[in-house]
């Protein structure tokens, strides 16, 4: 098999790269699962945008502060210049974002100064990753197939020229392509608290670090503060930071603030881990009390309902919440057009690391930062495009990757671990 531009990963990133190639270029998206279960589906507080020119400072300070200004400034600064563009185009696709009549409706999170956050309800992600996908779909010159993994890259002397992988039978195919995209998410599936897929698993990365391309801030690691404690196996579910941004509070088991809530995620995550083992506890309690129950009910309908569904009404009483992995800072390393160390090869979304995020991202960036540097990759690609001087398929070896997943788990954890220990 063989296409112009590989794509692996159909989250926000991978399918709003797509759609900014040119109708003339076949383009061929693969992801790991179904094509509805990206992490970008799960994200829920909202989008950041510059509101106006007179935002501009206090959102880069807010951004660079959040990350605790280890953060490339060139790279947040494209990112917010690049924001009002890329929210035209997600309403061009048919995105609807809340408003106040004919005027948007912003809201507030954690560490943020201001009111800059777009959202539809509480699943903000799903809204927009839904759209593109319709959208994708539509394309004749995009075609997307499920259910298959990438074990490998093909590759030689410091150029990609595509992809090994297999399908949900365990059989091997591979892939040439003239460009090879990377979105493949997070390594939350490596975790065992986690807000993330089961199956997003670094696959990239492992990649990444088995072929030497540059790695940036492996070790940077989010954790949210806020999902809901069960003891249930499988993903977290995420209370969105937007609670916390509309008067939610975080209680101890005496019923007592510990902390301010609006406060960066790593330091909120710290204090509530901190009151846990002060306390000898599995959790802490988060109050909904101060948010009126009408808008509990109109802006966070899916949180109120999940939590209906785990026994308790938010409108009434407290939930139990915990800290759980929740996002990949780090990463491929890329340039400002998210091209990697290596030629024919770029990286977008979680799997990529620009600097926007610094050492820990604000809240509703996420989003923002993957739309907006996985145009940036597909304009460069689109500006520099030529042909492979060799597209011929390898032969694959099945059984070179009977344990991949156990020795790509084991790579990416020791490189993290390794790279915690050098800042030591």
């Amino acid at each position: 098999m063989n296409t112009d531009i590989l794509i692996v990963g159909c989250g926000v990133a991978g399918l709003y790269c797509a759609l900014n190639f040119p109708e003339n270029r076949n383009i061929l998206i693969v992801t790991k699962n179904i094509a509805r279960k990206s992490d970008s589906y799960l994200a829920q507080g909202g989008i950041c945008v510059l509101r106006d020119e007179d935002d501009y400072k206090a959102f880069f300070e807010d951004t660079m502060k959040a990350g605790h200004y280890e953060n490339n400034p060139e790279s947040v600064d494209i990112m917010i210049r690049s924001s009002q563009g890329v929210i035209e185009d997600l309403v061009s696709f048919g995105v609807r974002f809340e408003k106040n009549g004919e005027a948007f409706n912003y809201t507030r999170e954690g560490a943020h100064s201001a009111p800059r956050i777009l959202f539809h309800e509480d699943e903000t992600g799903k809204e927009i990753t839904s759209h593109l996908l319709e959208t994708a779909r539509k394309r004749k010159n995009i075609t997307l197939i499920e259910n298959f993994t990438m074990v490998d890259l093909i590759c030689d002397d410091n150029e990609c020229r595509g992809i090994i992988g297999h399908d949900e039978n365990g059989d091997f195919n591979a892939i040439t392509a003239n460009y090879t995209v990377l979105a493949t998410g997070g390594i939350g599936g490596l975790f065992e608290h986690s807000t993330n897929y089961r199956h997003l698993t670094g696959d990239a990365l492992a990649l990444a670090i088995k072929y030497g391309v540059k790695l940036q801030h492996i070790d940077y690691i989010q954790i949210h503060p806020t999902t809901l404690f069960t003891k249930k196996d499988g993903r977290e579910f995420l209370i969105s930071e937007s609670v916390r941004g509309e008067g939610a509070i975080l209680l101890n088991s005496k019923g007592e603030r510990f902390v301010n809530e609006l406060l960066p995620r790593d330091k909120v995550s710290k204090a509530i881990f901190a009151e846990m083992e002060k306390e000898g506890t599995e959790h802490v309690w988060l109050s909904l009390a101060p948010i009126p129950e009408e808008e509990i009910k109109t802006h966070f309908p899916n949180i109120y309902q999940r939590c209906l569904d785990e026994g308790y009404d938010v409108t009434k009483e407290p939930i139990p919440v915990v800290p759980s992995q929740h996002y990949f800072m780090g990463g491929i390393d890329v340039n400002g057009f998210s091209k990697t160390s290596m030629d024919r090869l770029y990286a977008v979304g979680e799997t990529a690391c620009n600097g926007v995020h610094g050492r820990n991202r604000l809240a509703s960036n996420s989003l923002l930062e993957s739309l907006v540097f996985a145009k940036r990759a597909a304009s460069d690609i689109n500006l520099n495009y030529n042909s492979l001087k060799d597209d011929s398929l390898p032969e694959v070896k099945p059984e070179k990757y009977e344990n991949y997943k156990e020795e790509y788990k084991e790579l990416i954890l020791r490189s993290i671990e390794e790279e915690k220990q050098s800042h030591e």
